[in-house]
């Protein structure tokens, strides 16, 4: 099993300048949905690294915190023979659009700079097609953290955490009872699968998990667990305010912030909200592990795209090498709220959310209980995400029982395999 923490151990490059970047001049189009805060300022440190090198980065960003409008104007691009230099994408996505031939390998760089050996396999295996990187990773997020403002716990009478879904609800109810708002959420069908992937995991385990989110086993999707996780989402629902239809995910984090709201369940590119607007984790914050044993994989990644030009074919050698750099995945990482990618890279400037992220993510591993995230795009195909996302949002703005959500989950799932 792979160890983390022997890496670590044997090297300390992460408080080096950045090296091994490749010193040379490029052009690059990068299209990516980091529009808010802490993600702005995150993505902002990689095109100023970029353009110390020489090189000239052209910004397009496309807002939406799931990046769903972001690959409806990828498609467009490519369809148009027009594709940007290098493209957020993540997961099945990258082995997808590497199937139709429409990506430029990095496998040079990579190979120069020893990837393979600060990578974990399961990530570095997402990364290549056919043996070769396609992609680089900029960072692991975790998606299945609960944030909390400890000012509302203390008035509503919450003395910990809630360590179970069981836990948790009692918690809220006493929030609730107070005169707050138990769960701040935003009524989008990212967010939506983003908490019902949390539940599934907390509910079933990580094997369940990757049985009915992974696998797309119909034993599992049909089971009285998958019915069991429902019923723990309508209690969910239950707690959220009137407005949240169409809230965009950061403003649901602002008003945990604020002190609107108790809790969000949110990965932990929200700890980049808190932190861009000068919060303090342990003080004006809280975060704790979602019930349940395991460790949600979520993985921003940059793919290069079949461009020509030697310009822009240079860009893609820069930013890519640019991104694996042991310097540049600190500051990136300590900006956006995830941990780096690589190894590495020590993490005696991140936050006790990030060291706990970390910890959590080697027992994940040596267990093995790390899943990749469905609702995230690690996980399944878009088809078959697009499937979930409906139903599970449906769900969520009806009446619909437990009992049928789960059979109408399964027979969408079928139906997006045939």
């Amino acid at each position: 099993m792979y160890r983390f923490n022997r890496i670590i151990a044997a090297t300390a490059l992460a408080g080096t300048a950045w090296c091994g970047a490749v010193q040379a001049q490029g052009t690059v189009e990068v299209l990516h949905w980091w529009t808010s805060g802490g993600e702005a300022k995150a993505v902002g440190e990689l095109k100023n690294a970029f353009e110390e090198r020489g090189g000239e980065w052209i910004d397009s960003p496309i807002a939406g915190g799931g990046g769903d409008a972001a690959m409806t104007a990828l498609r467009a691009r490519v369809v148009s023979g027009k594709p940007p230099t290098a493209v957020q994408l993540k997961g099945p996505g990258i082995q997808e659009w590497a199937e139709q031939g429409a990506l430029n390998d990095v496998e040079t760089v990579a190979g120069e700079e020893n990837w393979d050996q600060v990578l974990p396999p399961a990530l570095a295996g997402i990364m290549k097609y056919e043996g070769d990187y396609v992609a680089a990773p900029v960072n692991i997020h975790r998606v299945d953290w609960i944030w909390a403002n400890p000012d509302v716990l203390e008035e509503a009478g919450v003395d910990a955490m809630p360590t179970t879904w069981a836990e948790f609800n009692a918690a809220a109810d006493k929030v609730e009872a107070a005169g707050k708002i138990a769960l701040a959420h935003g009524g989008q069908p990212w967010q939506d699968a983003t908490i019902f992937e949390v539940v599934v995991l907390g509910v079933g385990g990580p094997e369940f998990f990757r049985d009915a989110l992974v696998d797309l086993d119909q034993e599992a999707l049909t089971s009285d667990t998958m019915v069991a996780s429902f019923e723990q989402l309508r209690k969910l629902r239950g707690y959220v305010d009137p407005n949240f239809s169409g809230r965009d995910w950061n403003l649901a984090t602002a008003m945990v912030m604020r002190g609107d709201a108790a809790f969000q369940i949110m990965g932990d590119w929200a700890k980049g909200e808190f932190l861009a607007a000068g919060k303090v984790p342990g003080e004006d914050f809280l975060c704790a592990a979602a019930p349940g044993d395991g460790f949600v994989l979520n993985s921003d990644s940059f793919t290069f795209f079949k461009v020509s030009g030697e310009e822009r074919l240079q860009g893609q050698q820069v930013l890519a090498s640019l991104i694996m750099s042991p310097g540049f995945q600190e500051t990136f990482n300590l900006a956006k709220g995830s941990i780096p990618a690589r190894t590495d890279v020590a993490l005696d400037k991140f936050d006790m959310c990030a060291k706990r992220s970390h910890d959590d993510l080697v027992a994940a591993i040596e267990g093995d209980t790390l899943v990749p995230s469905m609702a995230h795009e690690m996980a399944v195909p878009r088809s078959v995400r697009g499937e979930f996302l409906d139903l599970v949002t449906e769900f969520f703005n009806s009446d619909m029982s437990a009992e049928d959500a789960t059979q109408s989950l399964a027979e969408a799932v079928t139906r997006a395999q045939q």
